[in-house]
């Protein structure tokens, strides 16, 4: 069956989730990323890959960093960029996505990047738009975040190289992550030998080990030796009854701290999707300490989330 991402020349067309996509086209992504990394620096900060084209930025789900990096990232190519207030759309008023959608594209839309509490929402709209339009997926309920995915990725090849040679431990709230999920999904595919999954049972969702990975619910043992620890946020507004005694008893179990890092490599690095809950899920002195990349992470989205757009809709959907 082929992947509803590709097109019949392989090319990637939408961007959906990271689980089946190609090694070769997870590395040309970070690869085109690479090349976008130095404009940062430019005085002149746009390419015309873009020119002409519109792109709409269509959050169902608040995200301040994530939509303002696509917005950046779109305006660097050159591109026309529409940011939706989606509360004050038709959608609030009955409409139905696809309706909204139809009503987007026939204001010639190029590219629609979305962003929706129901997992799936960005795969259904790429089945509905016409050929010449893509579709980015920036974050569907649980199942996938593959941007954050992708420049998480970029994050640890900038500063480790060699994915084969890692250890990644993913920590906290894997149960209600589309990030942990995506990254689980990019890290196997680009062979990182040992993924681990770290947390209480209550935030860890079945299946983990057939997903490849290794589970532990005692931090400490999790995070020996260790190259890369991810640190998830507690999703509290996706959580349905008590699945934690507190935060404070989740501090003390799953909390990053300066002691509990030690356990890990001297050089590994700290990685937080963010929002961060400092106090919480992490320790002030590690989310600002030597090890932490955190906004290295916000900075390299912008480059990753460019090689994403221009290489989707460089592509012929047919």
């Amino acid at each position: 069956m082929r992947n509803p991402q590709l097109n019949r020349n392989g090319e990637l067309t939408h961007l959906l989730t990271l689980d089946g996509l190609p090694r070769d086209i997870v590395t040309h992504i970070l690869d085109t990323a690479e090349t976008f990394a130095p404009l940062a620096e430019r005085e002149v900060k746009k390419v015309p890959l873009l020119r002409g084209k519109s792109v709409f930025n269509l959050f169902f789900e608040n995200s301040t960093r994530t939509r303002t990096t696509f917005e950046i990232a779109a305006k660097r190519l050159s591109a026309d960029v529409y940011n939706l207030n989606i509360n004050a759309s038709s959608t609030s008023k009955g409409e139905s996505l696809l309706d909204t959608i139809s009503n987007l594209s026939a204001m010639q839309a190029d590219l629609f990047v979305v962003r929706h509490s129901a997992s799936g929402a960005p795969h259904l709209i790429a089945q509905h738009v016409a050929p010449h339009v893509h579709v980015v997926n920036a974050g569907d309920g649980w199942h996938a975040h593959p941007t954050q995915g992708l420049l998480d990725m970029f994050t640890i090849r900038h500063y480790k190289h060699d994915f084969t040679k890692l250890t990644v431990a993913i920590v906290g709230d894997v149960q209600h992550s589309r990030v942990a999920r995506s990254d689980i999904h990019a890290l196997t595919t680009l062979g990182v030998p040992e993924v681990r999954v770290i947390g209480p049972m209550t935030l860890l969702p079945g299946g983990l080990e057939q997903m490849g990975v290794r589970v532990f619910h005692d931090m400490r043992e999790g995070l020996r030796d260790v190259d890369v620890v991810i640190m998830l946020r507690l999703q509290n507004e996706r959580m349905r009854g008590a699945l934690l005694p507190s935060p404070q008893e989740y501090y003390k179990q799953y909390g990053l701290t300066a002691e509990k890092l030690a356990l890990a490599k001297p050089d590994a690095i700290v990685m937080h999707p963010g929002p961060m809950n400092r106090g919480v899920e992490i320790e002030s002195s590690v989310a600002d300490g030597p090890q932490a990349v955190i906004l290295n992470q916000v900075t390299f989205g912008i480059a990753v989330r460019m090689a994403v757009m221009s290489i989707v809709a460089g592509s012929t959907n047919d």
